[in-house]
């Protein structure tokens, strides 16, 4: 089983910044996509940023301008880069990483991670 192992939330003051990493284990270009994803109490998961086996990344309405995704293929690690964080990006972020598979047909494979908590004070 793909483990996926979130580090570097914590606490920091309203406009700071945050870098969040997400190991794998195992070949993070194996994936189609990873991505990080967030729960603040009493909301639904909603998806942060995304980037994709090719490199290409996304990022949410929220967050634009103020995070960034990226991936170093030799750690097999995933960042989260966060500056100017606000009191609502207060959070547990959850890393995702998604795999097809190339001979059975519409065979997906879905991976999360434990979670890391995010709290932003005004």
């Amino acid at each position: 089983q793909v483990q996926l192992v979130e580090s570097g939330g914590g606490l920091v003051q309203a406009g700071g910044s945050l870098r969040l990493s997400c190991e794998a284990s195992g070949n993070i270009l194996s994936f189609n996509s990873m991505g990080w994803y967030r729960q603040a109490p009493g909301k639904q998961r909603e998806l942060v940023a995304v980037i994709t086996r090719d490199g290409s990344t996304n990022c949410a309405d929220s967050v634009k301008g103020r995070a960034s995704v990226s991936r170093d293929n030799a750690k097999n690690t995933m960042y989260l880069q966060m500056n100017s964080l606000r009191p609502e990006d207060t959070a547990v972020y959850y890393c995702h990483a998604d795999r097809v598979h190339t001979v059975v047909a519409g065979l997906r494979y879905d991976y999360w991670g434990q979670g890391t908590q995010v709290t932003v004070s005004s």
